[in-house]
């Protein structure tokens, strides 16, 4: 992940899990699973990333994750639209995993707002509809 989604999720779910902030009972739930989860963030600016198994990426950009492929084979997953456009510039995103939201913001970061040098076929791999309305889809890069 980039360094402010990072930033924002550092200062609100470590304190929702120990239960320092107050929140239903779902958003507790889920505030648990990231808690052991190996987080890796990339940035030029901080050096430092105190949250529970969280690593710094430093060096080349490409191959810094090709070796974090490499040591976890199930996948990574990112949560940046800079990094995820750097990193699909550099041919390393295969998968795509999508929450659709039913709220139309009207404003915000769009994804890939940096632009690609072309499009992308994908694949669709699974759809699944929750049950707040959201749909998760998984794509996967079509050869």
């Amino acid at each position: 992940m980039g360094p402010d989604n990072y930033e924002m999720m550092e200062e609100y779910w470590p304190l929702v899990a120990s239960g320092e902030v107050e929140a239903p009972q779902a958003p507790r739930d889920w505030a648990l699973k990231p808690q052991d989860k190996s987080k890796y963030v990339v940035s030029a600016q901080r050096a430092d990333f105190p949250w529970n198994n969280s690593h710094h990426l430093i060096g080349d950009l490409r191959t810094s994750v090709q070796e974090l492929i490499e040591r976890v084979p199930d996948g990574v997953l990112l949560g940046s639209g800079k990094l995820a456009t750097a990193l699909d510039q550099l041919g390393l995103i295969d998968e795509y995993r999508f929450l659709v939201h039913p709220i139309i913001a009207g404003h915000g970061p769009r994804l890939y707002d940096a632009g690609l040098p072309g499009s992308r076929r994908l694949e669709l791999r699974e759809t699944m509809s929750l049950d707040n309305g959201v749909i998760a889809a998984h794509y996967r890069r079509a050869q």
